[in-house]
């Protein structure tokens, strides 16, 4: 059985051992990534330091009433992403950890 990497097209672009060969031009890369710059440009262009402020101000009330997420979205921009913090998991370690300590008379 050949266990030797496909020379991938017509002009058998690799080397026997799959690697490109000199002068290859590679991929396409995104063909997205240019509108998307000019896009971020644009929005940087546009948003004041005022703007972002409002804003911030606005999803921190939202988070204060309740929105959850917006709560999550400013834990998350403040704080950075946090790892899923799983409640009855900790809750049931926790009550293990009281059992053992009411077991062994250290806690009463």
């Amino acid at each position: 059985m050949d266990n030797s990497p496909s020379l991938n097209g017509a002009n058998g672009d690799r080397d026997p051992r799959g690697r490109f060969l000199p002068g290859n031009a590679g991929g396409p890369g995104n063909p997205l990534a240019k509108k998307a710059n000019q896009l971020r440009a644009a929005l940087s262009k546009a948003v004041t330091v005022a703007d972002v402020r409002a804003i911030a101000k606005k999803l921190i009330e939202l988070a204060k009433a309740g929105d959850t997420t917006a709560a999550k979205l400013v834990y998350d921009r403040a704080l950075g992403p946090c790892e899923a913090f799983d409640v009855v998991a900790e809750l049931a370690e926790l009550r293990a950890a009281v059992d053992a300590l009411l077991d062994k008379g250290q806690l009463k």
